[in-house]
């Protein structure tokens, strides 16, 4: 069973790096590829490529800020199931809140630990990085380093993210910040 899961896993994460899947110009090569991928070896390849490239398309979002790819990757209905206080509901909020992060970190990065594929749901392990050099509140960064991890539930329906179930190492994220003592 771990075989055929890995196998599947494998050949999934292949066709995906390599297909011709395309974002207004953006080819595939753009998106960022999980380092490990495991896919319920159940479901149809077709479902699974398509809740995967989701995926991808919405860390694309978050690894760049180029809303072409929050577009292409969640649906008008998109329902943040976690929402923060002070950010939008729906399809506008991960657009407000990308743009309210990198006014901090300019150069934030997102780097796709892990992607699990099960039924209609991806989970996702994530790490963030960049450098605090904008604003944050009423602190200005100074360049210093900012390294954390978040997990995501996206459940993904017809290829669009429609829910998003997300929590963040914000205390990691707060003591670089310097907004909580360390």
């Amino acid at each position: 069973m771990k075989k055929t899961l890995l196998i599947s896993a494998l050949s999934l994460s292949l066709f995906a790096a390599a297909s011709a899947c395309y974002v207004q110009g953006a080819g595939a090569e753009d998106l960022p590829s999980p380092r490990s991928l495991v896919v319920d070896g159940s479901l149809p390849r077709e479902q699974a490529d398509a809740e995967v490239l989701a995926a991808r398309r919405f860390y694309a979002f978050w690894n760049t800020g180029d809303e072409r790819y929050l577009d292409a990757a969640i649906a008008p209905t998109f329902t943040d199931r976690t929402l923060p206080k002070g950010r939008p509901q729906g399809p506008t909020g991960p657009a407000f809140a990308s743009k309210s992060f990198r006014a901090a970190v300019p150069d934030l990065s997102c780097e796709v630990e892990q992607l699990i594929v099960v039924s209609d749901h991806v989970v996702a392990h994530l790490r963030f990085r960049g450098h605090f050099t904008g604003t944050f509140g009423d602190r200005k960064g100074a360049g210093q380093a900012v390294d954390f991890i978040a997990t995501d539930i996206l459940r993904v329906q017809n290829g669009r993210i429609t829910d998003n179930w997300h929590i963040e190492d914000n205390l990691t994220l707060f003591q670089q910040l310097g907004v909580v003592a360390q």
